[in-house]
This record gives structure tokens, sequence and C-alpha cells, in this order.
């Protein structure tokens, strides 16, 4: 992928513009004006206009949640792929005993290992194993970063 910067630690959290930027600050600008409407409302209506002031403040909560939960589905799915690609990528690279030990990595741990180029790691994989590494241990760690442009 030439038309990518080299990633590092530094620069490989990634952002989705049309999520981050856009369809979050709109579904969370929409709560903040519907409880504005509604404390608009409150004291100064009848029942009627009160209840929908709320109704429309239920809906704008419930679409932001289902938003938020829509992309943490996708970044889920997405854990449980790279954890699956990572333990074939190491049962390939690893040697005994090292290799018996992968069932005791962490999802956080794999999911950090597959920045790790391949020549480092078997020695990352025995660090972490022995010293317990959390995913930004292991990130911070990587000499050799081997980059995931796919990530959601």
């Amino acid at each position: 992928m030439a038309d990518h910067p080299p990633q590092d630690l530094a620069n490989h959290t990634r952002f989705d513009p049309l999520f981050h930027f856009f369809l979050g600050p709109v579904f969370i600008l929409g709560v903040i004006l519907s409880v504005i409407h509604l404390l608009a409302h409150v004291g100064h209506s009848d029942f009627r206009d009160n209840f929908h002031a709320g109704l429309i403040v239920l809906l704008a909560v419930a679409l932001l949640v289902a938003v938020a939960k829509e992309r943490l589905y996708a970044l889920k799915v997405q854990d449980r792929v790279i954890r699956l690609e990572e333990r074939l990528r190491l049962h390939q690279l690893l040697s005994e005993p090292l290799r018996s030990r992968i069932p005791e990595l962490t999802e956080d741990q794999l999911i950090a290992l597959r920045f790790a180029s391949d020549a480092e790691v078997p020695r990352l994989v025995e660090r972490t194993l022995n010293e317990k590494l959390s995913r930004k241990q292991i990130k911070q760690a990587i000499v050799n970063w081997r980059p995931d442009y796919w990530r959601v």
C-alpha cells in the first residue's frame, strides 16, 4: 500500500471521517438539542407538548446508542478476526515451547502483537508471556512495525 505513510505507534490509530466527524457529532448534537427543546417546553406548555418533547429526547438518545453500538459490533467482529489471524500466524512463526503457550495470550495482547514484524514476534511473545505486557506496552516494544491499514 504505497499510498499510506509508514505506520508506527504514533500514527496507527485510525479515524473513520464519516463516523467520527459526521455521524457521531450529528447524533450527539441531536441529543443536546432535543434536551434543550424539552427544557424549553417544561412548565410552559401542556402535557401533550411536554410528552412529545420527551419522546424526541428518547428517540435522539436511542439513535445515538444505535449508532454507537453499530460501531462497537464492527470493532468486536474485527477483533475476533484479528485474534484468529494472529493465532494462526503465531502457530507458524513460533517454535515449541512458545507455540503451546499461545492460548495464554489475551485478546488485547494478540491484537497488539499483529503490529510486530515476523522477525521480532518470537522474542516479543516470550516477553509478553513472561512479563504480562499490556496492549500499550507491546506496541511500545515493537521495533519493526507491521502496518494494519484495514482497521475499521
